[in-house]
């Protein structure tokens, strides 16, 4: 087993953050968990992982976050920092509000700077660390209703290309972490904020609820995230980690088949199931139902 790490994880108390902190805490590995939820932070402090409370869109919360850290490492900080706070914020580009899209930025883009930020230099003044961004599928490709969520990723797509770069030279390792269709909150949570949006007579009206049948066709095939801890692991722990991890790896057709095809046909059909086309049909079609 790779020697013991201190992990620091975002968004660290429920979904894909918390499976990676039992999963790197049953390896061995001292994990600091973060949220804004104390009855989750409870839960995971009953389990034997630490917790700091963080709200990554506060600048003085990060910097308490941070002091916090210092104290209880001696200074030394963290050997890994996995940015995965975020959220998805859906709806026509056109009708979100300002309010909420800027939240959405200042979230899953100018938290997760703010935090790479405040941790780097302790990692580079080691000449060691790693920083793993959590991702998305989206961030290499966009659908209908997503577009103000896919420019988010698509920003962490770039700016961890950009210090993937810029720290190596300090011994720094960034690695992009690219989620497919996962079951955890993150699908409730989402659906919440596009039925903000399903207003009546709105001209979005029937893609909106187009996207509603659909979520629940597909939810069936959504996995766990089992694939996604093992690829934090893999970029945190490995001695060559890579750029990027698909997970689940067959998550990757969807961006390679867009690379593939002539763009006018992805558009054709990604208006067709999102019921933006004139011959669409009114709700997504069915998937045929999974044997017991």
């Amino acid at each position: 087993m790779a020697a013991k790490k201190v992990v620091l994880i975002t968004g660290g108390t429920a979904g894909i953050g918390k499976h990676t902190a039992l999963h790197l805490h049953a390896r061995g590995h001292r994990v600091i968990a973060t949220g804004r939820n104390e009855k989750a932070m409870a839960e995971l402090r009953a389990l034997g992982i630490e917790t700091v409370a963080l709200d990554v869109t506060s600048a003085e919360s990060i910097r308490s976050a941070k002091d916090a850290i210092d104290r209880t490492t001696d200074g030394h900080g963290v050997d890994v920092l996995v940015n995965n706070a975020g959220y998805g914020l859906f709806g026509p580009v056109e009708m979100l509000s300002d309010a909420d899209v800027r939240a959405q930025f200042d979230t899953n883009v100018f938290g997760l700077l703010a935090v790479t930020r405040a941790f780097v230099p302790q990692m580079r003044a080691r000449g060691a660390g790693r920083v793993i961004n959590v991702s998305s599928v989206g961030g290499r490709m966009v659908f209908p209703l997503g577009g103000v969520y896919h420019a988010t990723k698509y920003a962490v797509e770039a700016l961890s290309d950009a210090l993937r770069m810029e720290l190596r030279q300090f011994g720094i390792r960034v690695s992009v972490i690219e989620p497919g269709y996962i079951k955890t909150e993150f699908t409730a949570t989402t659906m919440g904020l596009l039925r903000k949006y399903e207003a009546e007579g709105s001209p979005y009206a029937r893609a909106m609820a187009v996207a509603g049948k659909a979520d629940e066709a597909i939810g069936p095939l959504a996995v766990g995230p089992e694939s996604v801890a093992r690829a934090i692991e893999h970029a945190a722990m490995s001695r060559w980690p890579r750029a990027r991890y698909v997970a689940p790896f067959y998550n990757a057709l969807g961006p390679v088949m867009l690379a593939l095809l002539p763009r006018w046909l992805t558009d054709w059909a990604f208006r067709r199931v999102a019921g933006l086309d004139a011959g669409a049909p009114s709700v997504a079609p069915r998937l045929p139902a999974q044997a017991a």
